[in-house]
């Protein structure tokens, strides 16, 4: 199996697509940490969820259990009306008959995912404790989540105890069952989770020792480890997922063209030649941001739409009514029907975005723009990348939101989302920063966005001239909140020796504005 470590911006990207399909849910948010285990904050449309590489085995069994316990959250996000702490055994055991309840619930939903929970079970139970390792009666409420999830137990019980599990397992299976049956939710089982506390003879704010996957990380499992487990999987599992081939399931053959892409992927994002960090550009961090905020749909469709038009050279309009078409006899008379007339932009961009602190106030619609923008350029297959700059412990910095050779997705839209516009506008030093990339990639243009006049004229005047001397058409947009204001900004620009300088009082314009300077 290939080894190689994928970034986490890359599973970021299909964790949160595969999150908010299977959850149906499209302001889901997902965050990868190694301090906590997995879990989904309901209130906060928050994922959670553990590393590949604190999870047990090789790169890509790491990806299965990673794939698999996404899915399990999304169902979760779906299915569960609350999800409790994990930290004493009543939510415990509400959120183990849950898990059984929403697995059922989603396998009707999505059939290929049996082997998959097949194959992320074995796993699971690899990871849980032995039972001499837990002490008092948290091994109890152990032995009954071993029992419940896998119809089997690591170690041994006294058998009074034993009795008390079988019996509590039962039940939680009665439940779960007349759950689905009747189309009850969370409440509902919620109400018989005392009846297991009183089966298994425990406290319900008895404590639970956390047991995560990682505790064991990288520990090895040959593949006649594995498939003796699956074996044991597969037969205590056959009444839910009836006969399910173990061979099969290690193969993961369903699972791995998704993940070859991701490693596809993985290696064009990789950083060729100059890298940020040492030329004094900055990659934002991109763990828990919601970008949904500055998703315009209306915005985005409504541009993507005029832009089809332009492209195609025809228009797409939808009545309620209208006379019969007979496109036979039509086209007799009118040879050809049409013709498809494909235009494209050569132009490669790059666009600086000014967030310092006077666009602090429109900083939500100013983003809706500039992401509304960076939809549509994505849509027309432009070459274009994307930086900010603002002031950080009073320090200015350049961020890049979208090199040249990324894709623009929902990663480079949280990069965008986290901008915090502060400080003044040191134009003249962003530049210099910029310089050696700019000289690496030669843009045919290089757009700036900015609502103010900068620190240094001079300054900017003189680094202006050193990209004009590479060729490079330098433009900037003016940025203003009335067309006066707008305007005088613009005019200002055009002194710092820009060759170009636009005006923009709405910021719904910036899109059209932008696309209008490219050559086609």
């Amino acid at each position: 199996m290939q080894t190689i470590h994928l970034k986490n911006e890359s599973l970021l990207e299909i964790a949160t697509f595969l999150v908010r399909r299977w959850s149906e849910k499209d302001n889901i948010v997902v965050e990868i940490s190694d301090k906590v285990e997995t879990r989904t904050r309901l209130h906060e449309n928050k994922v959670m969820i553990t590393p590949l590489e604190k999870r047990i085995g090789n790169d890509f069994q790491k990806y299965r259990q990673f794939r698999t316990s996404l899915w399990y959250e999304a169902m979760r996000i779906k299915y569960c009306k609350k999800i409790l702490s994990n930290d004493h055994a009543f939510g415990f055991i509400l959120n183990t008959l849950e898990t059984q309840r929403i697995e059922q619930l989603g396998r009707k939903v999505w059939r290929g995912m049996d082997g998959e929970l097949i194959f992320n079970y074995t796993y699971m139970l690899v990871a849980r404790p032995q039972l001499h390792t837990v002490y008092g009666k948290a091994r109890i409420v152990e032995a009954f989540y071993q029992y419940f999830m896998f119809g089997a137990i690591k170690g041994e019980i006294q058998s009074s105890n034993f009795e008390k599990i079988k019996n509590a397992s039962e039940f939680a299976k009665k439940i779960i069952k007349k759950t689905i049956d009747e189309n009850y939710d969370t409440d509902w089982i919620e109400k018989n989770v005392t009846q297991i506390i009183k089966i298994l003879d425990i406290d319900s704010l008895l404590t639970i020792p956390v047991s995560l996957p990682f505790m064991k990380a990288g520990m090895p499992l040959s593949e006649e480890e594995l498939l003796k487990l699956l074996k044991v999987i597969t037969k205590n599992k056959e009444g839910n997922f009836g006969k399910v081939d173990p061979a099969s399931v290690i193969n993961g053959d369903n699972v791995y063209d998704e993940y070859k892409v991701l490693l596809d992927e993985n290696k064009k994002t990789e950083n060729k030649g100059l890298s940020s960090e040492t030329i004094g550009i900055q990659i934002p961090s991109t763990s828990n941001v919601d970008e949904t905020t500055i998703y315009d749909m209306n915005l985005i469709n409504g541009l993507k739409m005029k832009f089809k038009e332009w492209k195609y050279g025809w228009k797409e309009q939808h009545f309620r009514s209208g006379d019969e078409f007979d496109e036979e006899s039509y086209i007799e008379g009118h040879e050809p029907f049409f013709s498809d007339i494909k235009k494209s932009i050569k132009t490669k961009i790059v666009i600086l975005l000014d967030h310092s602190s006077s666009i602090a106030s429109d900083a939500i619609e100013y983003k809706k723009a500039t992401l509304a923008l960076c939809e549509v350029l994505a849509f027309l297959k432009v070459k274009f990348a994307v930086y900010a700059f603002s002031t950080e412990n009073r320090s200015v910095v350049c961020w890049s939101i979208k090199p040249e050779n990324m894709k623009w997705n929902n990663i480079t839209a949280k990069r965008l989302a986290q901008i915090v516009a502060n400080g003044s506008t040191p134009l003249a030093e962003v530049y210099d920063k910029m310089l050696p990339m700019l000289q690496a990639k030669r843009p045919d243009i290089f757009l700036t966005l900015t609502d103010g006049e900068p620190s240094d004229s001079d300054a900017v005047r003189n680094i202006t001239k050193i990209f004009k001397g590479l060729g490079i058409n330098m433009v900037a947009l003016g940025l203003g909140p009335n067309t006066v204001r707008a305007t005088t900004i613009a005019n200002n620009l055009r002194y710092l020796g820009y060759e170009k300088t636009m005006a923009v009082s709405r910021l719904k314009d910036i899109p059209s504005k932008v696309i209008s300077i490219l050559d086609v």
